[in-house]
């Protein structure tokens, strides 16, 4: 598990997760890929990456954050099972940064994505999910 470090800010509480990346390829699409070339040989583990990718987007994203903003909680409809929280977030996923906005519940498991933006840099990803509201 990545360390991690609290910090108080002026706009609330965020989180720095992790501040190495290995080049340009991260390490969530990584490890996919190097999985799936276990299980269906090379030729098949890009174009199977991809559909995970899509299919199971909100999961992914949440893994390859880098930093993490609380936002407060989220208006869940009256019978809803559980309460949830949004959250902000900046990561690089697939070799591209971006923000997106989440839904997560009190044990740290993401339900669902507001939103997602995507950031020429880490600095535009991190200033986003500052922005976040």
């Amino acid at each position: 598990m990545m360390g991690t470090i609290a910090k108080e800010i002026i706009m609330g509480m965020y989180r720095h997760i992790e501040t190495a990346f290995d080049g340009s390829r991260d390490k969530v699409v990584s490890a996919l890929v190097a999985g799936l070339e276990r299980e269906f040989g090379r030729g098949a583990a890009e174009g199977l990456a991809r559909h995970f990718l899509d299919a199971e987007e909100v999961d992914f994203r949440w893994d390859a954050r880098s930093e993490e903003r609380w936002l407060g909680a989220y208006e869940c409809p009256e019978d809803a099972e559980f309460e949830l929280d949004r959250v902000a977030i900046c990561g690089r996923l697939d070799g591209e940064w971006f923000t997106a906005i989440m839904l997560v519940d009190g044990e740290g498991n993401a339900h669902g994505m507001t939103g997602c933006r995507a950031a020429r840099d880490r600095t535009g990803a991190r200033d986003g999910m500052l922005d976040a509201h």
